[in-house]
């Protein structure tokens, strides 16, 4: 059996779907549809569950890798598979949790995830600091329908979409029908809405909190270990703005504020992405939105359809 809880940060799924994996008495398991949480050492501004919540309810796709390593959307898409088949062999359910939108698709729309091809990656991303044009004509000619489906100026995805043409000999599109396009509900998802106004200062006062619990320091600490951070774990909000503070002198009062801006336009991406999939079940209630997981995982809703 298996449920999403989806919702933008500090919408309070996590602490949800905590209270609702600790009333199964273990039935239920929690697989982490999260970015940044898979670094390991990346713990308060990941807002990561802690030791405690972690004996009490079983996680996965915690701690992953090491922040000097990349990670992607192909390698969460694997890990996740194996840690719901564990689950389903020992008779539990799965409860999927998070606001990485684009993880989220990975799994429970069981997408076809083309392979990377880093040397032809690298000679275009050379080229298209001065003919992304020309290598945009050159999609449109290989793969139309790709090209169709993103602007001309968008240069990562008009890379990304030449190079899987060019490395695999199979055009980009042919892996999918596209981000935009909602295919019949394979696992139910429940989404758990809150007002702007009381999100940006629940986004406030978190921040805050994790500052007095330390996090500062352990950004200090991830900066500093060797090998650093990778760039994809750099694009954590909260910790890429206290970075500049760590490793550039910027104030820290600057920062976190930023920090705090930023946080609340992440928040406002993730709304906007969640919002375009008529398939998500909104509840503004999280007692509504509990007793609707509880539904689909005790009914026929709750079976993964393929």
């Amino acid at each position: 059996m298996a449920v999403a809880l989806v919702g933008v940060t500090a919408s309070g799924k996590s602490a949800l779907a905590h209270e609702v994996a600790l009333a199964s008495d273990g039935d239920i398991e929690i697989l982490a549809v999260d970015a940044m949480t898979v670094y390991r050492g990346m713990d308060l501004g990941t807002a990561k569950p802690t030791r405690p919540q972690r004996d009490e309810v079983g996680y996965h796709l915690l701690d992953l890798i090491e922040p000097s390593e990349e990670f992607t959307v192909a390698a969460y898409q694997s890990a996740a598979r194996d840690a719901a088949e564990d689950v389903w062999l020992r008779a539990g359910s799965v409860l999927y949790v998070g606001g990485t939108g684009l993880y989220g698709r990975a799994i429970l729309d069981n997408f076809d995830i083309p392979s990377q091809y880093p040397g032809v990656r690298a000679a275009l991303e050379l080229r298209a600091d001065n003919e992304l044009a020309q290598l945009f004509e050159e999609l449109r000619k290989l793969d139309p329908l790709a090209a169709s489906r993103m602007e001309p100026t968008n240069a990562r995805r008009v890379v990304r979409a030449l190079e899987v043409t060019i490395g695999s000999g199979r055009a980009f599109s042919s892996h999918g029908t596209g981000l935009r396009t909602y295919g019949p509900v394979r696992v139910v998802q429940v989404g758990l809405r809150c007002d702007f106004d009381e999100l940006d200062e629940r986004i406030a006062t978190r921040f805050h909190a994790w500052l007095d619990e330390g996090l500062l320091d352990e950004v200090v600490t991830l900066a500093s270990a060797p090998g650093g951070l990778s760039r994809t774990a750099r694009q954590a909000v909260g910790y890429r703005e206290l970075l500049r503070h760590v490793e550039d002198g910027v104030a820290l009062e600057e920062c976190v504020s930023e920090a705090i801006t930023q946080s609340r336009r992440l928040a406002r991406r993730q709304r906007s992405w969640f919002q375009r999939d008529p398939r998500i079940e909104w509840f503004d209630d999280p007692l509504l939105a509990r007793e609707r997981l509880g539904q689909v995982l005790g009914s026929p809703d709750g079976f993964v359809r393929d």
